[in-house]
């Protein structure tokens, strides 16, 4: 009969406030084998989700389902190699001919893929079906499906709508205990070159971190103070606690 040797580590009970590997215990001077496995496997994970693309798909057909303007776009990155390789290519739009010119909108929603496309697949749309609702009699708006996009894509793309805010969904780098995290970054009146101290964040949309409603949240507070101050980045203050709070 085998014999568990783990000793256990007695900082146990941090585990139950953080996803973070903590206390795992040894075995002699190693690891034990649960947590050496569980490590190549949240590795494996990890890479998974860098590779996963885009399912444009499925999100145009939510659009369509909801009625909702939207275009698919991609990056100038030819294919997910060039995108890991080229991060500048990433941030540029590629025009072609199946573009349509659309009237001006207020917001632009951009779900692209970043380092997670398994992110923006599993919770764009669980924040624009929270959010959308409550825009509708406020602002016009679109989303645009980009694959193989950067942050700075946004900007490219706002300028096509020539809106006043953009928000990009976007898969975060992927980490050992959360491969699926989302970010969302706003921008107020876009322009390509625009640089990070132009743009707020929110951080941590996954299963472990803030719901699709809290993500919601946090970006209508973004949108109304935006328009409201005419401002983003780092002169408009987020204080998350205080906003989900109320």
């Amino acid at each position: 009969m085998s014999k568990d040797l783990t000793i256990a580590n007695k900082w146990q009970q941090l585990k139950e406030h953080t996803k973070a590997r903590v206390a795992l215990g040894h075995v002699g001077t190693s690891l034990p084998l649960s947590e050496v496995l569980a490590l190549k496997h949240a590795h494996a994970m990890a890479k998974d989700a860098i590779v996963t693309k885009l399912d444009v798909e499925g999100l145009s057909q939510k659009c369509k389902a909801q009625e909702i303007p939207y275009q698919t776009f991609k990056s100038r990155a030819s294919d997910r190699l060039e995108y890991l390789k080229r991060p500048d290519l990433g941030r540029q739009l590629l025009f072609n001919t199946h573009l349509t010119k659309t009237e001006k909108v207020d917001i632009v929603f951009v779900i692209t893929d970043g380092l997670s496309a398994k992110a923006v697949n599993t919770y764009a749309f669980k924040v624009l079906n929270h959010l959308l609702p409550n825009l509708n009699e406020s602002y016009t708006f679109a989303v645009t499906l980009v694959e193989h996009g950067r942050v700075a894509i946004g900007d490219a793309v706002a300028e096509f709508y020539h809106a006043d805010f953009v928000a990009v969904c976007i898969g975060e780098r992927p980490g050992l205990s959360s491969p699926e995290s989302m970010g969302i970054y706003t921008t107020y009146h876009p322009k390509i070159g625009f640089t990070d101290e132009r743009r707020n964040c929110i951080s941590n949309i996954h299963a472990n971190g803030l719901s699709g409603k809290q993500g919601a949240q946090l970006l209508q507070y973004l949108i109304e103070k935006s328009f409201a101050l005419k401002i983003s980045g780092v002169t408009l203050k987020l204080e998350v606690g205080e906003i989900l709070k109320s």
